[in-house]
């Protein structure tokens, strides 16, 4: 094998592990994982690299961060890669590697370079990743703070998944309840992880964000005013409609308030600045700090953070 052909073989692994049109961390992470192993043991048995239950790499959960860390990347980039098709990636690229026999024949030293070619592709990915710009705004004095949080989410649109909503609402929660410790959580922990009742418990009331409304969280709704307390569903504005209708089908539209959330933020920064006497823009900024601050807080995809020019 000449000193290039690895680093060809794991561009071409990572071409295939496209799914519609994108690489995802997990499979990043994942191949470099199966990499860092192949530098301790080359060739490699299967039994060696995957774990006895569950069919997952070694390393990929409780040991990733070392494993990254060991490769210059920040722990920030990912957590830990389980999901069923990171192993399913991981099982291609080994295969594609011959479980490391395609390295047979070389010495330890060039061994060592070739994988170092692999990871080096794997790691470019990773830091492609961790520069990506944030979400740059531009809001004029003269527009409504509705128009700046529709900008915001336009912005956001297809690659926020629901997150840039959730932690808008839990911002413009903490500054309008500032003497509350609003929860904060990553926009991919479920409800039934964290022992929610909604995204946000605040005395008898339960909130609930959501970019992209469905039956699972009306039913979640439901639920809750079953329980005596009150559900309120934020959505952006273009999908109201859609959650009154599902609200109707699931039968809890006179329990459940229905908020758009470009008017949800937009009258608390009303509100917020004519208490402070203070512009509205300023307050929008206000919240988007807190916004910033919470995102840094508890997720991993720091170009979700928000930056108004």
């Amino acid at each position: 094998m000449s000193q290039t052909d690895l680093g060809n073989v794991v561009k071409s692994w990572i071409e295939s592990c496209k799914r519609k049109g994108k690489v995802s961390r997990n499979t990043v992470a994942v191949g470099i994982v199966v990499l860092d192993h192949l530098q301790g043991v080359c060739p490699i048995t299967r039994e060696e690299i995957f774990s006895e239950t569950g069919g997952e790499v070694r390393g990929a959960r409780s040991g990733l961060f070392a494993i990254l860390q060991r490769h210059g990347i920040p722990e920030l980039f990912l957590k830990e890669a389980t999901t069923r098709q990171a192993s399913h990636d991981a099982e291609r690229l080994l295969e594609d590697l011959e479980y490391g026999g395609v390295l047979s024949g070389l010495s330890p030293a060039e061994r060592g370079k070739e994988l170092e070619k692999g990871i080096e592709v794997l790691r470019r990915r990773a830091f492609q990743w961790l520069n990506r710009q944030n979400l740059k705004i531009s809001c004029s004095s003269n527009q409504s703070p509705s128009t700046w949080v529709h900008l915001i989410l336009t912005h956001a649109e297809g690659k926020s998944g629901g997150r840039v909503e959730q932690h808008l609402v839990g911002a413009k929660l903490q500054k309008r309840h500032p003497r509350k410790r609003i929860p904060n959580h990553p926009g991919n922990a479920g409800d039934t992880q964290t022992g929610r009742e909604g995204d946000f418990d605040i005395d008898s009331i339960s909130y609930h964000v959501t970019a992209t409304p469905g039956l699972s969280v009306l039913e979640k709704c439901k639920a809750n005013s079953e329980r005596n307390r009150h559900p309120i569903l934020v959505v952006p504005r273009a999908r109201v409609d859609k959650a009154r209708n599902l609200a109707e089908e699931v039968g809890i539209d006179k329990e459940l308030t229905i908020l758009a959330l470009e008017e949800f933020i937009a009258h608390n920064v009303i509100e917020i600045s004519v208490e402070r006497q203070t512009d509205f823009l300023s307050t929008m900024r206000d919240i988007v700090d807190e916004y910033n601050r919470r995102v840094a807080e508890v997720e991993t995809d720091m170009s979700l953070k928000i930056e108004i020019q």
